[in-house]
């Protein structure tokens, strides 16, 4: 059996071999590093859905149902008269938002998750409109009953009373919709009119909304104005429109955006649900700057490199040092280099990511180091291996903190190690390879 392990060919394919059962532990750290994620998810879901979720906020917007009689034909083959309802929804001419939005961290096990509370102001106006631009009989226009819809996310977020100033009259808010053409979940006011609007209606209110994570706003007005501050430091503006202005210091943000009805791909109004305006929202999103599982994730794609890398280490130190180094010897290794990225993530969820990697990584070439010294029987060659896996570790820490660059200073680097390689084995003979002369017995 110890002729056959001296065997260089037979030595190549048993690491070979090893290597791909090694990857099989390496996709389970993978996995795992999957479901770590998962459960942060969840942790996040169960908080937001009892303080509340992410918000998005559509309004006001103004509609007036229509009633249009239409001759339906009978199985018998008579007539009859059938009455069909349909909204007209009117956007604001103007539509301005301001307020204070104040985040809160809370703690769900290991996880953190971002709530919020919100002091918002709208204010604006509608425009008169003309009803046969749409083909619509304003004989057939309900005005009775028309009424103003708020669109929001989640109602358990609404943390006061909602009263809505129209012109001179104030009007509580009543919970549900009477159309979801446009949102699905809000508030909503009836607001008769007595006539077709030939004249400004200017509005105004106040809402206090609690969330989590995010803040969205649909650019509804003609012209849509919204100005946020907030404590918090680490704002990632998302959405479809970028703030115009902003400041981000120790103290917080500020934001301003300003949105034209020509920056959006719907009309001020229109009959029905033919539009959706969900792809046009923009705001804040105040999650947590925490990529620890993506940057676990990136490391662990490069198990196949450490794994490979040390192996040949170990081959090469077999080949020119006529020592011996058992199949067993490099399973134990190689559990090691899988050990570390558990060690990584589960420091990691502790502690800052650097400071994770770097206390997973001196534990790992601390064991690994001393491992050598007791199978290869000497402190240079231990002492070498080690340097090589402190590079090594150094390389891919240094990889994964770029964005733009990761690709080719990885691609250079791989490039780098296959040309040391090559000149380290080009004196090798491999037709006349003999490990007779092992250092071990």
């Amino acid at each position: 059996m110890k002729n056959l392990f001296q065997n260089v060919f037979f030595k190549m394919g048993m690491i070979f071999v090893l290597i791909l059962i090694l990857l099989i532990p390496a996709i389970m750290v993978q996995n795992l590093i999957h479901e770590r994620m998962t459960r942060q998810d969840d942790a996040v879901f169960e908080v937001s859905s009892k303080h509340a979720e992410s918000q998005s906020i559509t309004g006001p917007v103004l509609t007036i149902p229509y009633v249009v009689n239409k001759q339906v034909k009978n199985p018998d083959g008579t007539y009859r008269d059938k009455k069909e309802r349909f909204y007209y929804h009117i956007l604001p001419e103007e539509l301005n938002i301001e307020g204070e939005v104040t985040p809160e961290k809370r703690k769900r096990g290991i996880f953190e998750v971002v709530v919020y509370g919100s002091d918002l102001n709208f204010s604006g106006r509608f425009d008169s409109y003309r009803f046969d631009d749409l083909g619509i009989n304003e004989d057939e226009l309900e005005l009775n009953k028309a009424f103003v819809t708020i669109g929001i996310t989640d109602l358990k977020g609404v943390t006061d009373q909602v009263k809505i100033k129209m012109d001179d009259s104030i009007v509580m808010c009543n919970p549900g919709l009477l159309s979801d053409d446009i949102v699905s979940s809000g508030l909503h006011i009836r607001y008769p009119l007595d006539g077709i609007p030939t004249k400004k209606i200017n509005f105004n209110f106040e809402l206090a909304l609690n969330g989590s994570e995010k803040l969205m706003f649909a650019p509804i007005g003609k012209v849509t104005n919204v100005d946020i501050t907030s404590p918090w430091q680490e704002p990632s503006f998302d959405g479809n429109f970028l703030p115009s202005k902003r400041k981000v210091d120790k103290d917080g943000f500020t934001a301003t955006w300003k949105v034209l009805h020509l920056n959006r791909n719907y009309p001020q109004s229109w009959v029905g649900s033919k539009h959706h305006i969900s792809g046009s929202r923009f705001g804040v999103n105040m999650r947590l700057p925490v990529d620890v599982y993506q940057k676990s994730m990136r490391v662990a794609k490069y198990a196949l490199l450490f794994i490979v890398l040390t192996y040949l280490v170990f081959f090469f130190v077999e080949i020119l040092n006529r020592i011996l180094i058992h199949p067993i010897q490099y399973v134990l290794v190689g559990i090691a280099l899988v050990l570390f990225y558990v060690l990584m993530l589960a420091f990691s969820e502790q502690m800052y990511f650097d400071l994770a990697y770097v206390l997973a990584a001196f534990m790992t070439i601390g064991l690994i180091f001393l491992y050598c010294r007791s199978i290869l029987k000497s402190w240079g060659l231990a002492a070498m291996t080690a340097s090589i896996l402190t590079i090594l570790y150094g390389f891919i820490f240094i990889i994964i903190q770029m964005q733009d660059y990761a690709l080719l200073f990885g691609s250079l680097g791989v490039f780098l190690i296959l040309a040391i390689t090559m000149y380290f084995s080009r004196k090798v003979d491999w037709f006349d390879l003999k490990k007779g002369d092992s250092k071990i017995e």
